[in-house]
C-alpha cells in the first residue's frame, strides 16, 4: 500500500468468503448460532483470526499467519489509494479442482450449500471490477447467482467416485452461501459461462 499510493489509481485485492463469521461458525473457531444465508457483503466477519493455524505444523508455515481480514483492513483503510476487495467463492475449473472433489467429497452433506464459481466467471467479474471505477472503495461477493444445495448439484452431474473430504469438527448446519447480487446489480455482471453447464463440462474433461 505504501509503495504504489499516490501512484496507482486503485488497488483490487481478491480475498475469501472465508472472512465472514458463518466460516468460523463451519469450522468451529466462532462459538454461536447458526449464520443466515445467503451472506451479503454486510455480514459479520470473524472475530478470531488465523483460522487455518490447526493445519500449520510450525510458526514458519504461511497458514500460521494467513488471514484475509487483515489483508482487507488494509486495502480499504488508505485514502490515498482506493480498494476494491473481491470476495471469492471456491473456485474450479480446468486446472483446479477439476474433479469437483469439493462437490463430490460431500455427498453424504446432501443438504449443505457451499458457494462455486466457474474460473472463467470469477476471471470475468475480477476484469470488471479492475476496469470499471465505480467498483472503488467497495466489496463485492463472487460466485453463482444461487448456491444449490449439495443433492441438487450431483443429481444434475455425472455419477463418480471420488474420496470423501474430511468432514471432522465441522457444522454443517452452517451454509457458507454467498449473495452475489451486488456486483451484478452495480456492476452489470453477467457470467461468461451457465455454471451448471460449467460444472458437467469441467467433470467429464476431467474423466
Amino acid at each position: 500500500m505504501d509503495t504504489f499510493a499516490g501512484h496507482a489509481a486503485r488497488i483490487v485485492v481478491l480475498s475469501s468468503g472465508d472472512v465472514y463469521r458463518a466460516y468460523g461458525r463451519f469450522v468451529g473457531t466462532e462459538p454461536g448460532p447458526v449464520e443466515p444465508t445467503p451472506l451479503t457483503e454486510n455480514a459479520p466477519l470473524r472475530d478470531h483470526l488465523f483460522p487455518y493455524r490447526g493445519s500449520a505444523t510450525s510458526a514458519d508455515e504461511l497458514n500460521y499467519w494467513y488471514d484475509k481480514i487483515l489483508v482487507e483492513r488494509a486495502v480499504l483503510s488508505r485514502g490515498d489509494l482506493p480498494g476494491t476487495v473481491l470476495r471469492l467463492p471456491k473456485v474450479y475449473g480446468p486446472d483446479e479442482n477439476a474433479d469437483l472433489a469439493t462437490v463430490y467429497g460431500f455427498r453424504r452433506q446432501p443438504q449443505w450449500r457451499w458457494t462455486h464459481g466457474n474460473v472463467e466467471n470469477v476471471a470475468e467479474a475480477i476484469t470488471l471490477a479492475v476496469v470499471d471505477p465505480r467498483a472503488a472503495n467497495n466489496v463485492f461477493n463472487l460466485g453463482e447467482a444461487h448456491t444449490p444445495t449439495m443433492a441438487e448439484r450431483l443429481d444434475r452431474l455425472p455419477d463418480r467416485q471420488v474420496i470423501v473430504a474430511d468432514q471432522a469438527g465441522r457444522n454443517f448446519d452452517q451454509d457458507i452461501a454467498y449473495d452475489t447480487s451486488k456486483i451484478r446489480r452495480e456492476l452489470g455482471f453477467v457470467e461468461v459461462i451457465d455454471e451448471i453447464r460449467a460444472m458437467t463440462a469441467c467433470v467429464l474433461g476431467s474423466t
